[in-house]
């Protein structure tokens, strides 16, 4: 009888050790061979584990100013963006590619496409996998580094996902807050 060779499924592949992920979002801050667009796409992916389907829906309204905070609408509360990157996107916002034609004169997509739409997800993977950003990969880290560092509940809130899959992600990361009560404990 045959034996059975052990193999690994691409559907959810392994996650970048955290030092690669760090220096992957330094390479997004140095942008130095890549747009601008790209970079802030990139380090929405390995700092909040922002699918790309989901960071083509976003648009200028869901980047946030309080005073000096820069924060980014991903979920309820909105997660704010760590210093070096607030500079970053919000320079983008200003100088978005797209907008300067008549059909998306008035585009509020945070990365606009063609004709008032957003790029497409398969447009914004090719130039981020083009400029050796694997995203599935990053977004796994990211994620799994998030939930050892705070509940799950809370980072379910924070970025949009469903308490299900951060408390499973959780688990299999090894974290500590299986016992975290989430709501309110003021009283």
């Amino acid at each position: 009888m045959p034996t059975a060779v052990p193999h690994r499924s691409t559907s959810n592949p392994a996650p970048l050790a955290q030092h690669q992920r760090l220096a992957l979002l330094r390479q997004t801050l140095n942008g130095e061979n890549a747009p601008v667009r790209d970079c802030v796409a990139a380090a929405l992916v390995l700092l909040y584990a922002q699918p790309i389907t989901r960071i083509t829906r976003l648009t200028t309204d869901d980047v946030l100013q309080d005073g000096e905070e820069v924060l980014i609408r991903l979920g309820d509360p909105p997660p704010p963006i760590p210093i070096p990157f607030a500079g970053p996107l919000l320079a983008y916002l200003d100088q978005r590619p797209n907008t300067m034609t008549a059909a998306n004169a008035d585009s509020r997509w945070l990365f606009p496409g063609r004709v008032g739409k957003p790029m497409t997800a398969e447009a914004i993977e090719l130039r981020l996998r083009h400029l050796g950003f694997p995203t599935q990969q990053g977004r796994t880290a990211a994620i799994r580094h998030l939930v050892l560092q705070a509940p799950a509940p809370v980072v379910a809130c924070m970025l949009g996902y469903h308490d299900e899959t951060t408390a499973q992600l959780t688990a299999e990361a090894g974290g500590a807050w299986q016992r975290y009560a989430p709501g309110d404990h003021s009283r």
